[in-house]
């Protein structure tokens, strides 16, 4: 099976401009090829983490990546799907953000020369002239045609519609991918499927500006729909970033999946031959679960390493088999700051250790039955646990089915 086969395979695909040449390319690593990451954060998610398997699989196959953090870009924020504006960052966030990213990405594919290369568009974007880029860029968009893509249906369609500033994401992604191929050889843009119209527009400027031989193409791929649903959960964004969820938390995120977006999941994250994959899909009652178990060990070696991998699962086996073995389950220590007249409530250990974002959020949450100490219901937001109660091997805070923390001070 070709490298391009085995991403349709795999389901990743959507759309491309050129199937067969587009195939051609990547079959035979001939492929230099980018994928863009809005720098909202200073951490990747799981809603990334589909893009950057893609750009492993790719570069295994002899395909150079390039990941283009949009420094400039981020200026303004991509309004593809979203019906509110982004807030504005400073420059120094933004260059804090990029810089967490390549940390990151660094685990899934190797920077170097004629490897893979990270490119900031802030060196073309943060200091372009407005009337130099409308005369270059701007004359070759027809606002008519912008306004029918799928890029600004959602905002177009609310209360106070879409900004001039927005709007011009699409000039602006488009002469990304221009500055690429011209600079970088940059041949192949992929994206989400909500990219579609912006990826397009690039494609079109190159041909516009250097003529129809301008060799450029687009691939869209199941990268955003997918992504953004596994990117949530109860509690908020998954984060690769290891001090915003830990390796446990992450291998319970995969654990608790739901049955049927098992196999998917698989096939589209974990590099397992398909051959495997497809006999797991016969897999009935039981045996999911095991499916599922492998699905968690597998994406947490790929973002934790195996050895936190290998934590993660013999914590989350002893706290389900109830073998009392805690040692591998997050821990958090609290300090005589946090007491009360001596003591912890409930609510503060809840918050926290993070297993809530507020307190009124943990109170709820024993309002409605879903936090237990050691395997005992808490019932009661204002119960309390003494330092000597804690201390020592600590106690296990369980908040609904997949959150867990020992605790101690």
């Amino acid at each position: 099976m070709t490298t391009y086969e085995e991403l349709k395979a795999r389901g990743l695909i959507a759309q491309v401009t050129n199937e067969e040449e587009i195939s051609k390319m990547i079959n035979e690593g001939k492929a230099t090829f980018y994928i863009g990451f809005d720098p909202t954060a200073d951490s990747l998610h799981v809603g990334h983490f589909m893009t950057l398997c893609l750009m492993k699989r790719l570069q295994m196959a002899g395909n150079k990546p390039i990941a283009l953090v949009g420094g400039g870009t981020g200026m303004i924020g991509d309004p593809s799907g979203r019906t509110d504006m982004r807030s504005m960052m400073t420059n120094e966030q933004i260059d804090h953000n990029c810089e967490c990213f390549k940390k990151q990405m660094s685990r899934f594919i190797e920077f170097g020369e004629d490897k893979a290369r990270m490119v900031n568009n802030a060196d073309w974007l943060r200091d372009a002239k407005f009337m130099d880029f409308m005369r270059e860029v701007g004359v070759h968009f027809n606002v008519a045609t912008m306004l029918r893509s799928r890029a600004y249906e959602n905002r177009m369609a609310r209360e106070g519609g879409l900004t001039f500033f927005e709007m011009s994401y699409m000039l602006l992604q488009a002469y990304d991918f221009y500055m690429l191929y011209k600079n970088y050889g940059c041949n192949m843009e992929f994206g989400g499927d909500d990219q579609w119209s912006n990826m397009l527009a690039g494609t079109e400027l190159i041909r516009k500006k250097l003529g129809k031989d301008a060799h450029a193409m687009t691939i869209t791929l199941l990268l955003n729909s997918e992504g953004k649903k596994m990117g949530k959960t109860v509690g908020g964004a998954v984060w690769l970033d290891p001090n915003k969820t830990s390796p446990f938390d992450f291998y319970q995120y995969w654990r608790n999946v739901n049955d049927a977006d098992v196999i998917k999941c698989m096939k589209m994250l974990t590099f397992l031959p398909l051959e495997q994959i497809e006999e797991m899909e016969t897999w009935k009652d039981a045996k999911v679960n095991e499916a599922k178990e492998i699905l968690a060990f597998e994406l947490t070696k790929l973002v934790h390493g195996e050895e936190e991998a290998k934590k993660a699962q013999e914590g989350a086996r002893a706290l389900f088999s109830g073998n009392g073995n805690t040692e591998n389950m997050p821990t958090y220590t609290l300090s005589m700051d946090d007491a009360r007249d001596g003591v912890f409530d409930i609510v503060t250990i809840l918050h926290k250790s993070g297993l809530v974002g507020t307190r009124s959020d943990g109170r709820r949450a024993v309002e409605q039955g879903g936090v237990s100490v050691d395997g005992e219901k808490v019932t009661d937001f204002k119960a309390t646990f003494t330092p000597d109660a804690i201390k020592g091997e600590g106690i296990v805070v369980k908040r609904g089915k997949k959150k867990f923390c020992k605790v101690n001070c």
